[in-house]
């Protein structure tokens, strides 16, 4: 939540002492200048352009104001009061927990690109144990935001119930929804195309001479998984010949997105005999990997591993992680375009918006075992 700014505050003036006739304290004008520099160094400006803003002076660029008020909200520190009308607003975003960290990279995005439109994003993240996804929405709708993104919320799990977006819209507070997908909710959908992803890392697999390939993924009731499973099932049935229910009970095996939820399922599939391992997650591949390692497997010489995300720092890990790129600043640009448009009174199409994802090979996959014998 916005700080209350403490620095927003006049300095007080240093007394004179008792008897010092005529002698004035020097006025303490050093935190002024400090707060000009802090603001200056966060938005990227000169000292003299912070001060013309803050003084409504003419002559500064739109995204240049936007900057330093965002810079201002960012900070902690109250908006001059014939500014304060200039701020668009808060606007909401709900997130899962931040240890995975393709979810602290798409709020970046979206926060980067709501305060260069003005608007201050206020992150709200659900933790295990912590506030839930409508406790959230209640405190922000209570704080009078001007909108919410929602990033991999209930309207991704089919077992939920989806009147809450419907009351919530009732409320007349536009949203967005992002990773997921509901023909019940009446709002703009934001979705890379999970279909795509997993067709992209089976076909590099089979190129590479795998015949036996997993896919490791969440509980099954998740709009994303479900789609990820069917781009796998097909691909897989395409290129290799197998029957879909063969594929599905010998070759899919669900987990948690986590860590451990990727190396749990790794150990299955290694023990139905699979050579390379699809994840529907970074961090799943990496408890992948840890699998393979704990059983004297080498990768990829001995299992290839397929992550899904392309989250930041993943190029150096060891082995460097192949991976399926999800088109985060796309999709984040995508998804406040999208909810400025509901605020501004001219709403998008209540339809989904697919975004393509991309192959990034490295170094987590090779040719199969198989292959390499007979070469």
């Amino acid at each position: 939540m916005t700080q209350q700014p403490a620095a927003g505050r006049t300095p007080a003036r240093t007394r004179r002492a008792p008897g010092a006739r005529g002698a004035r304290g020097p006025v303490q004008s050093h935190p002024v200048t400090t707060r000009l520099s802090d603001i200056a160094a966060q938005a990227g400006v000169s000292e003299a352009t912070v001060s013309r803003v803050l003084n409504g002076k003419p002559g500064v660029a739109a995204t240049t104001r936007q900057s330093v008020l965002a810079a201002l909200d960012v900070l902690g520190y109250e908006r001059p009061v014939r500014l304060r009308q200039r701020s668009e607003g808060l606007v909401g975003l709900i997130t899962p927990e931040l240890e995975n960290p393709i979810f602290p990279a798409l709020a970046q995005v979206i926060g980067q690109a709501l305060t260069r439109q003005g608007y201050t994003p206020v992150l709200a993240t659900q933790t295990p144990g912590g506030s839930t996804e409508d406790e959230l929405t209640e405190m922000l709708v209570d704080r009078g935001v001007a909108g919410i993104i929602y990033v991999s919320g209930l309207h991704a799990d089919t077992t939920a119930d989806m009147q809450r977006y419907e009351r919530l819209r009732a409320q007349g507070v536009p949203f967005v929804l992002v990773d997921g997908f509901s023909p019940k909710v009446q709002a703009p959908f934001i979705s890379p195309d999970d279909r795509a992803a997993t067709a992209l890392a089976v076909t590099h697999l089979v190129s590479l001479g795998h015949t036996r390939i997993g896919l490791a993924l969440g509980p099954k009731r998740f709009v994303p998984v479900q789609r990820k499973i069917e781009g796998f099932v097909r691909t897989v049935q395409e290129l290799l010949g197998l029957a879909p229910d063969v594929i599905e009970e010998e070759l899919v095996q669900h987990s948690l997105y986590t860590l451990e939820g990727g190396q749990a399922a790794t150990s299955a599939l290694i023990d139905r005999n699979c050579t390379a391992v699809v994840c529907a997650s970074d961090m799943m591949a990496l408890g992948a990997i840890r699998a393979a390692r704990q059983r004297g497997l080498r990768v990829p010489t001995d299992v290839s591993v397929v992550g899904f995300d392309d989250s930041p720092l993943i190029a150096f890990t060891d082995p460097p992680l192949t991976t399926v790129r999800k088109p985060v600043p796309a999709m984040g640009q995508a998804a406040v375009r999208t909810l400025l448009e509901e605020i501004g009174g001219t709403p998008a199409p209540h339809s989904e918006f697919v975004f393509m994802p991309e192959l990034v090979v490295r170094g987590s996959t090779a040719s199969a075992p198989g292959d390499r014998n007979r070469a």
